[in-house]
């Protein structure tokens, strides 16, 4: 056998994917090596360990090839199995392969894998099922759509906040599909009038995937949206966000107080809780003790008290809240204020003595003190407990393979301040930016990843005297920018600027958000 060398990684042009289609990925695993490719005779395999050197023997013995070891540590080969393995059997393939007397089977029993990309013969229906999972897994999928139609069926994922179709499956299958997601979700099967609600622990590629599904009839059909937590994910700190140096020490001093509220805002999916996590992190010791209520909990902090809310036996954010402020808290988070009693637990504890983080779902970090102030909350308790409003979206970050130079859009589609923010900042018409052209590595899509622009509004004392003289949001935003703040359609420029996301992405997320503040 030739000498074996040290790898430290293993890239995509360094693995034959036909080949790992040979190679059962539990002889993989259970011997740690990871085949690569045929090369002039040889069979090249990483390894860890003597049992990759034997299995690799073994295989190339089969194969009538040579053995050619490469020795790389165990993470490095793990990976790499959980990765390139993931890539096989895409859904339409597996579609392809599913005969047409077999698509109105369902699985009536369900044991729980430890890893679906180890089951292949299983039922069509369940092969189907695993390799949706599996692709949307491989494509960085945020959440899997089933939709029933009258003539048709739809799946489609969503990558980087945006919706694609990946397979139209045939319309006989709909009723054993989703029943197969009720199975794994510990769902009543044969309920199909009343929405439900469930979840699925399950390995994809070695990831501890959280799965929380939900169901709605409709008039066509059950319809399925199955949302993938990667449970590692609460692990992002804030510098992995997005925020610029400034603006994160400005956060980051607000987060060292030892008393107020602060209120990250935003729409679904723009991040919100990711921000919340990291920012407890950040604050995280020992010597404090710290108490979330959620609603669902997304991801496991370790050493922070996660409680979530049950409003079917009475535990909802208000209740919850008054019970986690005689467990002798120092910080607390909720996970969003919803009413008026929430608020005003939340403001009184804040008052008290504790930092309380929070969410609201409004626009901008101006209209987050009045939304507080319509749902009854009155303007000098907003004044004396509100710290700072951070406000966010998520815009889909520039492929960083496939990007080149473009010409920015023409000065007439964007306001007048953010052309001249562009032509300030090297962008001017025809100058061009930084665009992703779509490759193997993005799908296309010329987008990799999603990164966030923010919009930080301090609570000073001019902008607590607006507070109680309920001045209105878009007044305070005009104070609030008169002295400093970035705007959300400013930030997002300024990542323009930088070659981080695109014009066109900026304007998608921003469009209506500042509409009238001068940036």
């Amino acid at each position: 056998m030739n000498k074996a060398v040290k790898i430290d990684r293993i890239s995509e042009e360094d693995v034959e994917l036909p080949l790992l289609a040979s190679v059962p990925l539990s002889y993989a695993r259970g011997n740690m090596l990871m085949p690569l490719r045929r090369e002039n005779g040889d069979l090249l395999g990483a390894v860890y360990g003597q049992e990759g050197v034997f299995a690799l023997f073994d295989l190339a013995r089969e194969m009538s090839l040579k053995p050619k070891a490469l020795w790389g540590d165990k993470a490095v080969v793990q990976d790499a199995i959980n990765r390139y393995y993931g890539q096989l059997g895409s859904a339409k393939d597996v579609m392809a392969d599913i005969r047409e007397d077999d698509l109105s089977s369902v699985a009536t029993e369900f044991e729980k894998p430890k890893d679906i990309l180890e089951l292949t013969e299983e039922a069509p229906i369940i092969r189907l099922l695993n390799a949706l999972l599996k692709q949307a897994m491989k494509d960085r999928a945020s959440d899997i759509h089933i939709e029933p139609f009258e003539k048709e069926l739809e799946v489609r994922i969503r990558v980087d906040g945006v919706l694609k179709k990946i397979l139209a499956p045939p319309k006989i299958i709909q009723d054993a599909l989703v029943s197969r997601v009720k199975i794994m979700a510990s769902l009543d099967i044969a309920e199909r009038r009343l929405p439900q609600d469930g979840r699925i622990r399950l390995l994809v590629g070695g990831k501890d995937i959280d799965i929380r599904v939900s169901l709605i009839p409709t008039i066509h059909g059950e319809r399925v949206v199955m949302r993938l937590l990667d449970r590692r994910g609460g692990s992002i700190g804030l510098a992995e966000l997005g925020m610029d140096g400034l603006m994160k020490e400005q956060f980051e001093s607000l987060l060292s107080r030892q008393n107020g509220i602060i209120l990250v805002t935003g729409p679904t999916g723009s991040g919100k809780t990711t921000t919340l996590y990291a920012a407890l992190r950040k604050i995280f010791s020992e010597e404090k003790n710290i108490v979330t209520i959620e609603d669902p909990v997304e991801y496991e902090l370790s050493g922070i008290g996660q409680i979530q809310i049950n409003p079917k036996v009475g535990l909802t954010f208000a209740s919850g809240l008054r019970s986690i402020l005689r467990q002798d808290p120092d910080i607390i988070m909720v996970g969003e204020i919803r009413d008026l009693e929430t608020a005003q637990i939340a403001i009184q504890a804040s008052l008290t003595g504790h930092l309380v983080l929070s969410t609201l779902h409004t626009n901008d970090a101006s209209s987050a003190i009045t939304r507080l102030i319509d749902i009854g909350v009155e303007p000098f308790l907003v004044a004396s407990s509100l710290a700072g409003v951070l406000a966010q979206r998520l815009v889909r970050r520039n492929c960083s393979y496939c990007s080149a130079p473009y010409e920015t859009a023409p000065s007439e589609v964007l306001l007048p301040q953010d052309a001249l923010l562009l032509q300030g900042n090297g962008l001017a018409e025809k100058k061009g930016a930084l665009k992703g052209k779509g490759c193997e590595r993005c799908g296309g899509s010329g987008y990799l990843g999603r990164a966030g622009i923010f919009e930080f509004l301090e609570i000073g004392p001019s902008i607590r005297k607006l507070i109680t003289e309920r001045a209105d949001a878009k007044s305070i935003a005009e104070k609030a920018v008169s002295e400093g703040m970035r705007t959300l359609r400013k930030d997002g420029l300024l990542r323009v600027s930088t070659g981080l996301t695109t014009l066109e992405e900026v304007l998608r997320v921003t469009q209506k958000d500042d509409a009238g503040v001068q940036v």
